[in-house]
């Protein structure tokens, strides 16, 4: 999962040079956190934060399998969460013997190496579904209307630069599971997204400025890119799950078993579980907060858009990731088949 990667460091230093005393240092998605945030925990305890940030999980776990000490808390996509506890990378907090775990919405704690959520908190959700530029298409609603664009429109389109999340979009319309493990399976998925290779311009991140210039017509992003959307003053952006389906992604609040200042990190979960504050990040970030309770302390145009709170109902098409161990070869497999054409 990759949000709306930035240069974003909130007092940055590198964690390893830091000593344990009244620090903090987490290892965060870019831009995957409002600032107001953090500048809010450091008012109420003196505990200074120091903010680096990744691109993707991948890039997170090499950083920490290759030696790299002084995190204390990281912020994985949910299948990740299995992963690092598989790996011995983290450290049970018990967070929920919190009395105010109570706010957790029972439906996020999903990793399946923790069904009771003893080792992590459940951070924040989204979808990935489609932005378009209403200027070229006018309105988008299924992935068949999507890659029919260059031909129907004369636009060009983008799809992320991520095997499972684009070979799960070849999954997901022909109708199977985006955990898929069947080889035939995944492999027809793949073909699906070879197949459309002439239609899609690039696979990329960074498709903001292009979809607001007209460069190009839609792309497969991430709902924080909502955002844009609020922020476009001609209305020409917008953005759709859909209807055959799309992921979800999920990210949990994680603390390192090599943490330097587990208390520390303790004390930042146990902040994070007023509901205040994760309803703080969901107005800057826009991707919905595990914390039932902040929900109600939402701005009505963000607590009923349905994309960034999404109705139960609407989760019967939204699939997420799970950690697929060394099944997940197949998928980088005909990835490397897809991007070497």
């Amino acid at each position: 999962m990759l949000k709306v990667i930035c240069s974003l460091v909130f007092l940055f230093v590198f964690p390893n040079t830091l000593k344990a005393e009244g620090k903090l240092n987490l290892y965060n998605w870019g831009d995957y956190i409002n600032p107001a945030v953090l500048k809010k925990f450091t008012a109420e305890t003196g505990i200074e934060i120091n903010l680096d940030v990744y691109g993707s999980n991948e890039e997170m776990l090499a950083k920490l399998q290759g030696g790299a000490t002084g995190y204390d808390i990281v912020f994985p996509s949910v299948h990740f969460h299995d992963i690092l506890f598989k790996l011995g990378l983290l450290h049970e907090t018990k967070i929920n013997e919190s009395p105010l775990f109570k706010n957790i919405d029972k439906d996020f704690i999903i990793a399946k190496t923790d069904p009771e959520g003893s080792w992590c908190l459940p951070y924040a959700r989204g979808t990935v579904g489609i932005f378009y530029n209403k200027n070229i298409v006018p309105s988008l609603n299924s992935w068949e209307e999507f890659f029919a664009i260059p031909d129907k429109y004369n636009g060009k389109i983008t799809m992320l630069d991520d095997p499972r999340e684009t070979i799960g979009v070849g999954l997901i319309v022909n109708g199977n599971s985006v955990n898929s493990t069947d080889v035939s399976e995944v492999k027809e998925a793949a073909a699906f997204i070879s197949k459309n290779l002439d239609n899609i311009s690039a696979f990329s991140y960074d498709i903001i400025s292009l979809l607001q210039s007209g460069d190009i017509a839609a792309a497969h992003w991430y709902v924080g890119g909502l955002y844009y959307v609020f922020e476009d003053p001609e209305g020409k952006l917008e953005y759709t799950v859909p209807k055959e389906g799309a992921t979800m992604y999920q990210e949990d609040m994680c603390v390192l078993e090599s943490a330097p200042n587990k208390e520390n990190a303790r004390k930042f979960m146990e902040f994070y579980l007023n509901p205040e504050n994760p309803a703080l990040n969901t107005a800057q970030q826009l991707n919905i907060s595990a914390n039932a309770p902040s929900r109600d302390l939402l701005a009505d145009n963000l607590k009923n858009n349905p994309y960034i709170n999404p109705p139960s109902e609407a989760y019967e098409k939204l699939q997420i990731f799970d950690d697929l161990g060394e099944d997940i070869k197949i998928y980088d497999r005909e990835w490397t088949k897809v991007k070497a054409q």
